[in-house]
């Protein structure tokens, strides 16, 4: 299935979504149409049972170059606040999915482009991505999660040097500092993302949900109350039908089916 919009192509096939910024003539910058369709688009991938994995990608040369500046300077100081005192909406309906997403970068992934693939689950970057929050440099900070996400991926110290000096780097160096998970030629990157998504996706839905929430909330808790909720989701997985089945398949030496149940 693909559906086609202006600034976004979402195409379904084989239970995993791709889901494609563009607007490459600005570098798939976000304006409020896109937003508005890209805020739809996780909640319809939500409760889509026909996908499990989502990969998130760019048209052309550019993964996201964030906001679409052309559009914000004509916006009023009103709007502007009224847009911001809603939060990083996008990149928290990301980090809540119950299915994996894993994002594609394909070239520059700046300020709230940098900030969407920080809310992914896994990161896979072409050879040629460049990566950075330049908010500092344009006198405000990385108001979609930059703040918040960038530290608990790569540390303090380095998220701190990243923000307060608006620096970019390149897919080397975010690979090394443990930014993105692997760097890939350019050419193979849909090739790869779509390799790891075919790996996720023969595993339990229910496994995967459980497993999100539970790794999403370590980021909230304590050890001690990490454990707890991990507790409980790995309870949330005995009744299921998924996991009868995988007892069924190992019994009879083949590969489980699984169906989210």
């Amino acid at each position: 299935m693909l559906s086609e919009q202006k600034e976004l192509l979402c195409e379904i096939k084989d239970q995993i979504s791709v889901l494609t910024l563009n607007r490459p003539e600005v570098h798939n910058a976000i304006n409020m149409s896109m937003r508005k369709q890209m805020e739809d688009i996780w909640d319809d991938l939500n409760v889509n049972d026909d996908v499990r994995v989502v990969i998130i990608t760019g048209a052309g040369k550019s993964f996201c170059a964030g906001v679409d500046l052309k559009e914000r300077k004509e916006m009023t100081e009103k709007e502007v606040l009224r847009l911001r005192e809603r939060g990083p909406v996008i990149q928290g309906k990301i980090l809540n999915l119950y299915k994996p997403v894993i994002a594609a970068i394909n070239g520059n992934a700046l300020a709230g482009g940098l900030e969407i693939a920080l809310a992914c689950d896994i990161r896979i970057a072409s050879e040629n991505a460049i990566f950075g929050l330049p908010e500092t440099t344009l006198g405000i900070i990385p108001g979609g999660g930059g703040t918040q996400l960038l530290p608990r991926l790569i540390g303090d110290a380095r998220a701190r040097e990243m923000i307060f000096t608006g620096q970019r780097i390149d897919a080397k160096t975010a690979e090394t500092i443990g930014l993105v998970n692997r760097v890939v030629p350019h050419g193979n990157l849909m090739e790869a993302a779509m390799e790891l998504a075919e790996k996720i996706k023969g595993n339990s839905p229910t496994s995967i949900k459980n497993s999100k929430k539970a790794i999403n909330r370590a980021r909230e808790v304590g050890l001690t109350e990490g454990f707890l909720y991990e507790a409980q989701a790995y309870l949330a997985c005995i009744p299921t039908r998924d996991r009868v089945e995988a007892l069924k398949a190992f019994a009879e030496k083949r590969k489980p089916v699984f169906t989210g149940e």
